[in-house]
């Protein structure tokens, strides 16, 4: 798959940079390079790259800013100075944060993370509509759901149990999937998002921007909705609270 992308860096050493990655690295396509944000924005929207690669630290609009702006289907790799900045590129879902000065090799890493990212969504494991993240939980019940998913972890690929799965937690730009049995959580470079969608909704279910369950390992919840999971208390925020009330009810009606 040919992946597009624009770069967007005010500093002209930098583009020149990233252009010369690109340039260089098979099946990605520049379709344009800016150093004003602003006028960067109008193309974004035009063009609707794959990629951005965009600095965060630039005059008028920033890059955390305009990346609030983006098209549906345009992914962030974020590219900065400023490591102070790598928990706030977490918070807005970007693909990876490149500290500058980078290396080619870095680069590669952030583009093959988005590969694997676009390969998931074409073969439908992201869930492709809005309708379909928000699907009602009884309908979910119904599907067929795999029993096994594979994890790229330490360069390698591991088959993971599902129902050896406890919990998942997401920190910056890793994914860490925490097994019955193991201290240690498995670590990945993916999205929240891919993991959310990746995991079957009968079994799992996110209830924090951070976080995700497996709903049959739920020991129990408490009255400040309260997840008792392994050695784990996880809270359900505002934003999931519903889907997770709404789960409970279907389990013992009447019951919270």
């Amino acid at each position: 798959m040919i992946l597009t992308c624009i770069i967007v860096d005010d500093e002209p050493l930098a583009v020149r940079l990233l252009e010369s990655f690109v340039n260089k690295t098979p099946d990605l396509q520049l379709l344009g390079s800016f150093t004003d944000s602003v006028e960067a924005i109008n193309a974004i929207r035009e063009q609707k790259p794959n990629l951005l690669f965009l600095d965060i630290q630039m005059p008028d609009l920033n890059g955390m800013e305009l990346a609030h702006m983006l098209p549906e289907g345009t992914k962030v790799i974020f590219t900065t100075a400023f490591k102070e900045y790598a928990y706030e590129s977490y918070e807005v879902s970007a693909l990876d944060f490149l500290l500058k000065p980078i290396r080619y090799n870095k680069f590669i890493t952030a583009v093959e993370k988005a590969r694997e990212w676009f390969d998931l969504e074409n073969r439908g494991g992201r869930g492709g509509t809005e309708a379909r993240e928000h699907e009602d939980i009884s309908a979910s019940m119904t599907s067929p759901a795999p029993s096994t998913i594979f994890l790229k972890v330490d360069g390698e690929y591991r088959q993971v149990a599902l129902d050896k799965i406890l919990y998942v937690a997401g920190m910056k730009d890793y994914v860490m999937f925490y097994l019955e049995d193991q201290k240690r959580p498995l670590v990945t470079h993916l999205t929240m998002k891919s993991v959310e969608d990746m995991l079957p909704t009968s079994q799992f279910m996110r209830v924090h921007r951070s976080y995700i369950v497996a709903l049959d390992k739920i020991r129990s919840v408490d009255r400040n909705d309260c997840i008792y999971i392994g050695e784990e208390i996880i809270r359900v925020t505002e934003a999931f609270r519903d889907k997770f009330i709404q789960y409970l009810n279907s389990k013992f009606p009447g019951g919270k």
